[in-house]
């Protein structure tokens, strides 16, 4: 006695719990996806805001300070400045330039209204923190700079970041009211900003100016490829095992 199997479908009924999960799966890497294009477009608009705005003529300090006031976006804002430095009240951030350690000089520079901002006035390596080893360059008098605004950050970036230690003069990231602080400054005598200083000819060479660093990672198209690539994976694999399901099966038994 033989008994044939049916050619035409398996016996096996259709996978209903895994075609929701796929669904499910597949809803999450398509929104993933879509949500990295989104991401992509802000960020090229980004870097074309900050491209168009770091190639502009610099504005007066007065009009910076407005916009910061109203709550506008100043960073990379090129900036014109004049005052005199306090260099005895320079504080000191730790920092990497062409592969060297040492440290960007944060000096208040005074207004002609008595107000102060804060100037990073460039890079100087670690065994010239101390201002003797750099005389020349403690420029003294009137000076008229040009730099980038840049916002100052409310907190620490990350817990990453080692604490700051104002009593070594010694900073890791630039909290502005510890700088004011540490300086001797009264706080709303103080600009709640900062200036990166373009790079000049400072006698002695240093500080060495223009080190503002302007690198956006854009990667957001990569990702975006990444997960549609693994939905349309997903949707293959699910077809396929459907496909291999339904497969005629000509099996006989005796």
């Amino acid at each position: 006695m033989s008994r044939s199997i049916d050619d035409r479908a398996t016996a096996r009924g259709f996978p209903w719990a895994l075609t929701l999960v796929t669904i499910l799966c597949l809803a999450i890497l398509l929104a993933l996806g879509t949500w990295q294009v989104q991401r992509l477009a802000w960020k090229e608009a980004l870097i074309a805001t900050i491209d168009s705005r770091v190639s502009a003529a610099p504005v007066p300090l007065a009009e910076v300070e407005k916009t910061a006031g109203a709550g506008g976006d100043i960073e990379y804002q090129p900036v014109a400045a004049a005052g005199a430095f306090l260099h005895d009240k320079e504080q000191f951030f730790f920092a990497t330039h062409d592969g060297q350690s040492g440290w960007y000089v944060y000096t208040p520079l005074r207004l002609a209204d008595g107000r102060f901002v804060f100037v990073n006035r460039g890079f100087v390596p670690f065994d010239r923190k101390s201002p003797a080893t750099r005389e020349q360059g403690e420029v003294a008098g009137q000076v008229n700079l040009v730099g980038l605004a840049r916002t100052a950050p409310a907190a620490k970036p990350s817990s990453l970041v080692p604490d700051n230690q104002p009593a070594e003069n010694v900073f890791y990231w630039k909290d502005i009211a510890a700088m004011t602080a540490n300086a001797g400054l009264d706080r709303a005598s103080v600009l709640p900003f900062f200036i990166d200083a373009a790079k000049s000819d400072v006698p002695g060479g240093y500080p060495v100016g223009g080190v503002t660093i302007i690198d956006l990672p854009n990667n957001h198209l990569q990702y975006a490829v990444t997960w549609y690539g693994l939905a349309a994976a997903l949707a293959g694999v699910y077809v396929a095992m459907l496909l291999r399901r339904r497969k005629p099966i000509s099996a006989a038994r005796t």
